[in-house]
Protein backbone atom coordinates (compact mmCIF):
# COMPACT_ATOMS: atom_id res chain seq x y z
CA UNK A 1 0.00 0.00 0.00
CA UNK A 2 1.18 3.55 -0.88
CA UNK A 3 1.56 6.06 1.52
CA UNK A 4 -0.61 8.29 -0.16
CA UNK A 5 -3.41 5.39 0.43
CA UNK A 6 -2.47 5.37 4.33
CA UNK A 7 -2.50 8.83 4.51
CA UNK A 8 -6.18 9.00 2.67
CA UNK A 9 -7.37 6.04 4.61
CA UNK A 10 -6.13 7.93 8.11
CA UNK A 11 -8.31 10.79 7.37
CA UNK A 12 -11.36 8.47 6.38
CA UNK A 13 -10.95 7.12 9.84
CA UNK A 14 -10.61 10.60 11.38
CA UNK A 15 -13.51 11.51 9.86
CA UNK A 16 -15.57 8.55 11.29
CA UNK A 17 -14.45 9.45 14.77
CA UNK A 18 -15.66 13.33 14.11
CA UNK A 19 -19.04 11.37 13.02
CA UNK A 20 -18.96 9.80 16.53
CA UNK A 21 -18.66 12.64 17.89
CA UNK A 22 -21.25 14.50 16.65
CA UNK A 23 -23.72 12.05 16.75
CA UNK A 24 -22.94 12.01 20.36
CA UNK A 25 -23.32 15.59 20.96
CA UNK A 26 -26.86 14.99 19.53
CA UNK A 27 -27.11 12.19 21.88
CA UNK A 28 -26.95 15.11 24.37
CA UNK A 29 -29.25 17.15 22.14
CA UNK A 30 -31.96 14.54 22.37
CA UNK A 31 -31.92 13.51 26.14
CA UNK A 32 -30.97 9.89 26.12
CA UNK A 33 -27.75 7.74 26.93
CA UNK A 34 -27.00 4.70 26.20
CA UNK A 35 -26.67 2.26 29.49
CA UNK A 36 -25.59 -1.41 28.92
CA UNK A 37 -26.61 -1.25 25.64
CA UNK A 38 -29.97 0.25 26.11
CA UNK A 39 -31.71 3.42 24.97
CA UNK A 40 -32.32 5.26 27.87
CA UNK A 41 -34.63 8.85 27.80
CA UNK A 42 -35.15 11.56 29.89
CA UNK A 43 -38.94 11.86 30.99
CA UNK A 44 -39.37 15.71 29.48
CA UNK A 45 -37.92 14.17 25.89
CA UNK A 46 -40.50 10.71 26.35
CA UNK A 47 -43.03 13.27 27.27
CA UNK A 48 -42.15 15.20 23.97
CA UNK A 49 -41.41 12.40 21.67
CA UNK A 50 -44.88 11.00 23.27
CA UNK A 51 -47.04 14.51 21.89
CA UNK A 52 -45.57 13.92 18.59
CA UNK A 53 -46.83 10.51 17.66
CA UNK A 54 -49.40 10.71 15.00
CA UNK A 55 -52.09 8.50 15.88
CA UNK A 56 -52.28 4.39 13.58
CA UNK A 57 -56.00 5.37 12.19
CA UNK A 58 -54.57 8.97 11.27
CA UNK A 59 -51.41 7.34 9.96
CA UNK A 60 -53.26 4.86 7.95
CA UNK A 61 -56.06 7.60 6.51
CA UNK A 62 -53.22 9.74 5.68
CA UNK A 63 -51.05 7.59 3.38
CA UNK A 64 -50.50 7.22 0.21
CA UNK A 65 -52.74 4.35 -1.03
CA UNK A 66 -49.23 2.78 -3.20
CA UNK A 67 -47.97 2.77 0.22
CA UNK A 68 -50.19 0.48 1.62
CA UNK A 69 -50.70 -1.45 -1.71
CA UNK A 70 -47.06 -2.05 -2.32
CA UNK A 71 -46.42 -2.89 1.32
CA UNK A 72 -47.10 -6.93 0.93
CA UNK A 73 -43.82 -6.34 -1.34
CA UNK A 74 -41.97 -5.03 0.72
CA UNK A 75 -42.16 -7.48 3.75
CA UNK A 76 -42.51 -10.59 1.28
CA UNK A 77 -38.57 -9.79 1.62
CA UNK A 78 -38.48 -10.92 5.12
CA UNK A 79 -38.36 -14.95 3.82
CA UNK A 80 -34.99 -14.59 1.31
CA UNK A 81 -33.24 -11.85 4.50
CA UNK A 82 -34.20 -14.45 6.95
CA UNK A 83 -32.46 -17.18 4.51
CA UNK A 84 -29.58 -15.01 3.68
CA UNK A 85 -28.79 -14.48 7.00
CA UNK A 86 -28.87 -18.19 8.18
CA UNK A 87 -26.66 -19.24 5.39
CA UNK A 88 -24.20 -16.38 5.78
CA UNK A 89 -24.04 -17.32 9.71
CA UNK A 90 -23.57 -21.23 9.32
CA UNK A 91 -20.80 -20.07 6.05
CA UNK A 92 -19.01 -17.91 8.21
CA UNK A 93 -19.13 -20.28 11.55
CA UNK A 94 -17.72 -23.34 9.23
CA UNK A 95 -15.49 -21.22 6.49
CA UNK A 96 -13.57 -19.11 9.11
CA UNK A 97 -12.78 -21.46 11.15
CA UNK A 98 -11.20 -23.55 8.31
CA UNK A 99 -9.15 -20.36 7.12
CA UNK A 100 -8.33 -18.37 10.83
CA UNK A 101 -9.93 -15.48 9.88
CA UNK A 102 -11.94 -14.05 13.09
CA UNK A 103 -15.90 -14.65 12.66
CA UNK A 104 -18.06 -11.36 12.51
CA UNK A 105 -20.47 -10.54 14.80
CA UNK A 106 -24.16 -10.04 14.22
CA UNK A 107 -24.58 -7.79 17.12
CA UNK A 108 -22.01 -5.11 15.92
CA UNK A 109 -24.06 -4.73 12.50
CA UNK A 110 -27.57 -5.64 12.95
CA UNK A 111 -29.45 -2.97 15.46
CA UNK A 112 -32.98 -3.09 15.98
CA UNK A 113 -33.95 0.35 18.44
CA UNK A 114 -35.92 2.06 17.14
CA UNK A 115 -39.09 0.79 18.19
CA UNK A 116 -38.57 2.52 21.79
CA UNK A 117 -38.90 6.02 20.27
CA UNK A 118 -42.10 6.88 21.67
CA UNK A 119 -43.04 9.20 18.76
CA UNK A 120 -43.25 5.97 16.42
CA UNK A 121 -46.62 4.58 16.46
CA UNK A 122 -47.21 1.14 15.79
CA UNK A 123 -46.79 0.93 11.81
CA UNK A 124 -43.65 3.10 12.13
CA UNK A 125 -41.78 1.08 14.35
CA UNK A 126 -42.44 -2.41 12.51
CA UNK A 127 -41.40 -0.40 9.94
CA UNK A 128 -37.87 0.65 11.14
CA UNK A 129 -37.60 -2.91 12.75
CA UNK A 130 -37.62 -4.67 9.50
CA UNK A 131 -35.27 -1.73 7.86
CA UNK A 132 -33.21 -2.02 10.31
CA UNK A 133 -32.51 -5.74 10.13
CA UNK A 134 -32.37 -5.88 6.59
CA UNK A 135 -30.06 -3.07 6.77
CA UNK A 136 -28.04 -4.21 8.91
CA UNK A 137 -28.11 -8.00 7.58
CA UNK A 138 -26.66 -6.44 4.77
CA UNK A 139 -23.60 -4.73 6.78
CA UNK A 140 -22.82 -8.09 7.98
CA UNK A 141 -23.00 -9.88 4.84
CA UNK A 142 -20.52 -7.27 3.57
CA UNK A 143 -18.53 -7.31 6.39
CA UNK A 144 -18.49 -11.39 5.60
CA UNK A 145 -17.73 -10.79 2.01
CA UNK A 146 -14.96 -8.57 2.72
CA UNK A 147 -13.42 -10.48 5.40
CA UNK A 148 -13.74 -13.44 2.34
CA UNK A 149 -12.40 -11.49 -0.48
CA UNK A 150 -9.35 -9.87 1.63
CA UNK A 151 -8.13 -13.67 1.97
CA UNK A 152 -9.01 -15.43 -1.68
CA UNK A 153 -8.98 -12.64 -3.91
CA UNK A 154 -7.67 -9.32 -2.92
CA UNK A 155 -7.04 -7.34 -5.96
CA UNK A 156 -8.86 -3.68 -7.10
CA UNK A 157 -11.06 -4.37 -10.07
CA UNK A 158 -10.19 -2.11 -13.24
CA UNK A 159 -13.06 -0.23 -13.58
CA UNK A 160 -13.78 2.38 -10.28
CA UNK A 161 -16.11 0.61 -7.95
CA UNK A 162 -19.07 2.24 -6.04
CA UNK A 163 -18.90 3.02 -2.43
CA UNK A 164 -16.41 -0.24 -1.91
CA UNK A 165 -16.00 -2.15 1.80
CA UNK A 166 -13.59 -0.69 4.17
CA UNK A 167 -10.90 -3.35 3.08
CA UNK A 168 -11.07 -2.40 -0.40
CA UNK A 169 -8.41 0.74 -0.91
CA UNK A 170 -5.82 -1.62 0.68
CA UNK A 171 -6.15 -4.33 -2.03
CA UNK A 172 -3.50 -5.14 -4.68
CA UNK A 173 -3.49 -3.37 -7.98
CA UNK A 174 -5.13 -4.46 -10.92
CA UNK A 175 -2.76 -5.99 -13.02
CA UNK A 176 0.07 -6.30 -10.84
CA UNK A 177 1.34 -9.75 -11.19
CA UNK A 178 4.82 -9.69 -10.09
CA UNK A 179 3.33 -8.51 -6.30
CA UNK A 180 0.14 -10.86 -6.40
CA UNK A 181 1.43 -13.79 -4.54
CA UNK A 182 3.60 -11.63 -1.27
CA UNK A 183 0.55 -9.21 -1.78
CA UNK A 184 -1.81 -12.47 -1.47
CA UNK A 185 -0.03 -14.14 1.48
CA UNK A 186 0.03 -10.48 3.28
CA UNK A 187 -3.63 -9.92 3.03
CA UNK A 188 -4.38 -13.64 4.22
CA UNK A 189 -2.14 -12.68 7.13
CA UNK A 190 -3.68 -9.62 7.60
CA UNK A 191 -7.04 -10.93 7.47
CA UNK A 192 -6.38 -13.47 10.29
CA UNK A 193 -5.40 -10.96 12.64
CA UNK A 194 -8.12 -10.67 15.29
CA UNK A 195 -10.02 -6.63 15.00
Amino acid sequence: MTTRIEQILAHIDALYDELEDEIAQRREAFRYRLEKGRVRFEAEARRVQRDARIGLATFLVRAPLWHILTAPFIYALIVPFVLLDAFVTVYQAVCFRAYGIPRVRRGDHIRIDRQHLAYLNAVQKLNCMFCGYCNGLLSYVTEIASRTEAFWCPIKHAARVRAPHARYAQFLDYGDAEGFQAGLEAARKAIRKPD
